[in-house]
Order: C-alpha cells, then structure tokens, then sequence
C-alpha cells in the first residue's frame, strides 16, 4: 500500500498484512534498550487492548468510514512516529491515524475509550524526550490536517485584536509567513519548526523567553478533547480571565496525557523595526553568566540571550565551516553571549547596546561586536539554532545526543553552569553546555557514539543525572522547556515533593481513568 491509504482503502487489506505491534529490534536499538531501560517507566497500570490490533484498526476504520481520515501502517510511517528527535529508543504504534476533523477525533477517542487503546498525539515529532513514543501501542494521532487559521484582518475599520487562532497542527514558521503581511509576529522560538498543538503540550519556549515569555504566556485559549471524547473549550479572547480553574494552565505542559488538543488562540506581537544583535567575548563561564545576571538587574529590556561555553563555540565554528557558501565569522572559542535588542526608535536601541557592553566590559568581556543588518542576524540564529546538530557532529561517529534541559535561579546560575562545565571536563566527555541565559535556563548536548562502551554510557547518563540534581538543589526544575516526557519522571517527587506528585495523579486519573492518553508519561510510577 502507499505510505498513506483511505479509511476505504485500508479495508480491502487482510488482517495479516495489518502487523501487531513489536519494538524496533535493530542491533542499535538493542544496545539502546538496554542501556536506557532505567528510563523505561511504565505505569503498572497501562491501558490493555481489547482486541488484537488488526481487528481493532479495521473496526475503527469502519467507523471512519464515510471520512477522509486516513490510516497507515507502513513499517517506515511507524517508526518515525514512534522516535520524534529524542534519544529514546523508538517505540512504535500499531497504526497512524490522521483526523481531518475536531469529530473525527471525537469518533476515535470514544472508541480508544470503550477498548481501551492508547493514543499518543503527534505533531512533527520535535520533541526531544521522548514524548511521541508509543510505550504501549496503539494510535499515533497525527494532526498534521488541522491546518485552519483566523487570523487579523489589518483591512477592517477597527484595529483587529493581535491574537490568532490556529489548528493544533499549524507550524510556528507557518504561522509566521502567514502573518507577515499584517506587521505581527508570534514570538515563542524554540528553534525547530514545532505545531502549535505540540508546543503547548509541552509548555515549550525558546530564545525569545527572556522578553516575551514561555507559551504558558503567550496562550488564550485551548479547544482539547478528553480521554472520554469530551470536547473542552478552555480561556478567551480576552488578555485577562479569572473565572473559575485555571484549565488552559493545566493542559500547557500535560504533554498529551489528559486529551487531544484541537486548536490554540495565541497572542501577537508587533515586528519591530529597530533590532541590533550583538556578540560579546568572556575569559571564564562565571564571568559571562554574572554579566547576564547584572543585565537583568540593571533591566535591559533584551529580546534574547544566548550563552555557549567554549566548546559549543568549537562546534559553532566547525558546522559553519562544513556548510555550503559559508561567509559566517569564526568565533574565538571562548565563553560567549548572542544578544539581540529591539526598541521603538534608533535611539533608544543604541542606548541599550551601550549599556550593555558597559557592563560587559566591567565583568571582562571582549571583543564587543554589533550588527543591525538582518540577513547577518538571521544567519547568526540560525547558527545559533543549529548548535543540536553541530554538536553532535563534533565528535566523531556520534549519531545522536542526550540533551539536558535543565533551569535554575539567576543567583544560581553562574555556579550551576560552572560546576557542570567543570565536571565534563574532569571526566573527558564531549560534551557542549550552552543556555537561554537570561532565564537560567541551559542545555548541555551529550553525544553518543553507537560504539560507545558501557561505561562510558553510564558517564554520560552520570553527568545528566548530576546536572538535575545540582539544578534541584539550586532551588530549580528538571526541565526548563522540553517537558517531561518519560525520561524525567524518576525525579518530578523531588522536585516537588510527594503530595504535589499526589495531586498530579489524582488529576490524570480523574480525567483518563483508563490509561489511554500518551500511557508511561509524565506521572511517575
């Protein structure tokens, strides 16, 4: 069959063709499987099939019949729905489904109820921990169909409100270009190009959070649909809302686990016309974070700020001099700050800077260098960006990277990424730290070569450990912006304790009381 079939289509397929569910059993996966099974934490109560799976998808394709949902089964679509960009090993659905319809979803969530089927909803599959993986089977629901968009209509007589409202599967980027013409702009940049459904289920922000907020902020309403195929209208149109439970904060973050989310109204921002980015060198860490630190006291109001130790700026250089019509500037591998400005006026931006690399000066910072010309301010981002993938390359035989994601204090930060930095460095790890520094927030990429011995693996899952643990101890999260997923749950009782975890519990339970919605997530055993 092709990769994707009708519902109609899907039914003149023989039961045996329809395979049950098995895990990806490559050499590589093996060895992974046994060297993440600490993080494979199953609920003890999983949702159970009622059925084989090839009965099953065909009674639901019955019940589809009339759409135009389509169904697919083939081997490739299955395993690239059960990876997303994480490390975890990938674990597979039995079936991809792709709803056209807020009813359509409505059909296959009452079904999955009454068999008790999991679903694991999916956008582009982003996500990096592991949130997409089908522990347990059953539905990958991709929404990459809702695609809908209302957003402001600059021609009216009344200036338009500067919200959209979009389809759970609408990208960031596409939302972007759609607005482009309107001098608006949505401003949560976690890098890749993510749904908007998948970015408010995993609370997710990015390099413009220091100025703008996470989508926590930047969401007014969420239209999701329950474990029970309920279908839930949460928030406004309104910027401020204070009647009853906070349910659109409780469905940011949930990660897929207590429903399906159909459609987002996110806030707007206007495109500003001044913008300057800058680069600053420093000798130590300590020294860059303590600049960032002062700059949010002095309130600098900065669009973004980025911290790189000096081997991210080792693979900075090295993927840029790897890319094709390279002009981008090598940098000197030291610890480094990207910032970017914006402001009303020319005058007021050039205030900012030189405030900014006064005091970048004061705590020994160097080479202080600035540019306004946009195709160079994209491409330094877009740089930036790409700092996943280049550390990775850096070094050699590595083919994928465990990415920390962890957040602290600002009064904490400067040590917390100093200890780090110098623990990687005892231990001989390749391994570069880098951060959205102006919230404390830091990521440190760890390699991993498909040679690598176990104990160097278990150096490297040492070091991640360490990190969450200095980070708790500092008064912070596990996870500043990547969300849960199931790699995280062993340390969400620390964080908060037992009766927060409790509460967490009572929640999903009350709301999916079979299990069904992304089982193994989030809520720890």
């Amino acid at each position: 069959m092709s990769l994707f079939g009708r519902a109609a289509r899907l039914s003149t397929i023989t039961s045996g063709a329809i395979r049950r569910r098995t895990t990806t059993t490559t050499s590589k996966t093996t060895r992974q499987c046994i060297f993440y099974k600490r993080y494979r934490q199953l609920s003890t109560k999983t949702a159970k099939t009622a059925a084989s799976s090839d009965s099953w998808i065909l009674e639901l394709q019955s019940h589809l019949a009339t759409t135009e949902v389509e169904f697919s089964v083939n081997k490739y679509e299955l395993e690239r729905h059960g990876r997303g960009e994480s490390y975890h090993p990938t674990e597979t659905p039995d079936v991809v489904v792709c709803p056209t319809s807020v009813d359509d979803v409505i059909t296959i969530v009452q079904f999955c109820a009454k068999h008790k089927i999991p679903i694991v909803p999916f956008g582009v599959g982003t996500s990096v921990e592991g949130h997409v993986c089908c522990l347990q089977g059953g539905i990958s629901l991709d929404m990459k169909n809702f695609v809908n968009m209302e957003i402001p209509n600059m021609e009216d007589d009344l200036l338009p409100d500067p919200i959209a409202t979009v389809g759970a599967g609408v990208t960031r980027n596409t939302l972007n270009e759609a607005l482009r013409h309107t001098g608006l702009q949505f401003v949560v940049d976690p890098g890749a190009d993510a749904t908007l459904g998948g970015m408010v289920a995993t609370g997710a922000s990015g390099t413009t959070a220091v100025q703008f907020g996470t989508m926590r902020e930047n969401i007014l309403a969420v239209q999701c649909v329950l474990a029970d195929g309920t279908l839930v209208n949460t928030g406004t149109k309104a910027l401020k809302n204070s009647a009853g439970y906070d349910l659109l904060g409780l469905l940011c973050g949930s990660e897929g686990t207590l429903g399906v989310i159909t459609e987002i109204t996110v806030k707007l921002h206007p495109i500003p016309e001044n913008v300057m980015a800058a680069v600053c060198v420093f000798d130590s860490l300590q020294d860059a974070a303590q600049t960032v630190t002062m700059l949010k006291l002095c309130n600098i109001p900065l669009l973004r700020c980025e911290l790189l130790d000096a081997m991210s700026v080792k693979a900075f250089n090295q993927y840029q001099e790897q890319q094709p019509n390279n002009t981008a500037t090598k940098r000197e591998e030291k610890p480094t700050l990207f910032l970017e400005f914006q402001a009303p006026s020319m005058t007021s931006l050039e205030e900012q800077v030189q405030m900014t690399q006064s005091i970048c000066q004061d705590y020994g910072g160097s080479g202080f260098d600035y540019c306004s010309d946009e195709e160079e301010r994209k491409a330094l981002w877009a740089a930036r960006h790409s700092l996943y993938y280049a550390s990775v390359k850096l070094r050699p035989g590595a083919k994928g990277a465990i990415l920390t994601d962890a957040c602290v204090p600002l009064s904490q930060f400067a040590s917390v990424i100093q200890e780090t930095a110098q623990e990687i460095e005892e231990k001989g790890v390749v391994a570069p730290t880098f951060g959205h520094a102006g919230d404390g927030n830091f990521h440190t990429i760890i390699p991993i070569g498909e040679d690598d011995s176990e104990e160097y693996i278990e150096t490297l899952h040492e070091i991640s450990n360490n990190i969450v643990l200095r980070s708790l101890a500092a008064g912070g999260t596990c996870t500043g912006e990547h969300g849960v997923g199931y790699g995280k749950t062993k340390y969400l009782e620390q964080q908060y304790g037992p009766g927060a975890v409790h509460m967490m519990r009572l929640v999903k339970k009350s709301l999916d009381p079979h299990n069904i919605m992304n089982p193994g997530k989030v809520i720890p055993n």
